[in-house]
């Protein structure tokens, strides 16, 4: 399976958004150094989940970002897809009349991968950054 520090960065900068925000905007520098991301790397994501309106600028000395919806009703999916990220489990393309290694048929486990694929991706469809935030909440508890 692969699913690139894109989808992965993306998720954890919304879900830091979601749980740092405040009444003000939260700047890039702050969630750079919370969660380790590059700022420029931050500056691509943002421009991306901005694009797809999943989160609003403001501009100026106090100025960030938050996010354009409440954390229930932003979807893991739809983070992922608005930095083009995709879950990959098929080395091929799934709809391509070629296999998996070239070949004029599929290999015997494409059917395998790919319905993982499709499970992988109703998981992050069911998902939402609220969800982020109640499972980090759970687990701090066992912790403490």
């Amino acid at each position: 399976m692969k699913l690139t520090s894109k989808g992965r960065y993306a998720v954890m900068a919304m879900a830091d958004l979601a749980k740092n925000h405040d009444p003000r905007p939260v700047s890039l520098n702050e969630i750079s150094l919370r969660q380790g991301i590059s700022i420029l790397y931050l500056e691509q994501l943002f421009l991306k989940l901005k694009q797809n309106s999943l989160v609003n600028s403001t501009r100026g000395s106090h100025g960030g970002y938050v996010l354009s919806k409440t954390p229930d009703k932003i979807k893991l999916s739809n983070i992922i897809s608005a930095v083009n990220e995709e879950v990959k489990t098929l080395k091929c393309n799934r709809n391509s009349k070629k296999g998996c290694n070239s070949k004029s048929v599929k290999c015997i486990t494409h059917n395998l991968w790919d319905e993982l694929g499709e499970h992988i991706n109703l998981f992050f469809e069911q998902k939402s950054l609220e969800d982020v935030l109640n499972i980090e909440k759970k687990f701090q508890r066992i912790k403490n």
